[in-house]
């Protein structure tokens, strides 16, 4: 990469704590792309994938503000991975561009010292293609429950859906420069010494 600044591709299954690692990797300058607010954002009513996504799927799906309603959707498209496998056409391509554009937004802004693309399916999309380095953030398939159950008030069977159409640890970590366990919530400490580590050798 040509970049300045070190472009680190954060992934890792929903549920494992990638939101904890950037907190960190805040704290010493990265700036965060987060894939999932940019799929939340383009899915809005007026954007285009919005009326991609009604026209495949309905207006069923929609809220009472006519917005999409993700919990609606997300029940039908992690019980079919066709229709999964849809979304994800109509989706990834406007999720892509926003990266590219946030990347060549801020390579040369001053106030950062690293870029970081925080995305579930960094590999899937190829975005560890424009990344210096991939770290990969793991936990076990219990603490995802229950981080999930909290965090998004879903039930474990749709939890296990979510988790089963994600890439498993054991493919993902092929791809992965730097491996973080992130399984106890209380030891943040830890967590950010071995973050801390890390940036400075810069891989």
């Amino acid at each position: 990469m040509t970049q300045n600044k070190l472009i680190i591709g954060l992934t890792g299954g929903t549920g494992c704590g990638k939101t904890t690692v950037c907190s960190i990797l805040k704290k010493y300058g990265a700036y965060i792309i987060d894939a999932d607010k940019i799929a939340h954002s383009i899915i809005k009513n007026g954007q285009r994938a919005y009326f991609e996504i009604i026209d495949k799927f309905g207006k069923n799906i929609l809220d009472e503000n006519n917005e999409i309603n993700r919990q609606k959707l997300g029940v039908i498209v992690f019980s079919d991975i066709k229709k999964l496998d849809y979304l994800n056409s109509i989706t990834h391509k406007y999720i892509i561009k926003n990266i590219v554009d946030n990347i060549e937004n801020i390579k040369n802004n001053e106030n950062y010292n690293y870029i970081v693309i925080d995305a579930p399916l960094l590999i899937e999309t190829k975005l560890h293609k424009l990344v210096d380095t991939v770290w990969v953030v793991n936990c076990s398939i219990e603490t995802r429950i229950k981080r999930l159950e909290k965090r998004d008030n879903i039930n474990k069977d749709m939890i296990l859906k979510r988790i089963d159409k994600q890439m498993k640890f054991e493919k993902l970590k092929n791809y992965a420069d730097f491996i973080i366990n992130n399984e106890d919530d209380e030891n943040i400490e830890n967590i950010e010494n071995i973050v801390k580590e890390q940036l400075k050798k810069g891989v």
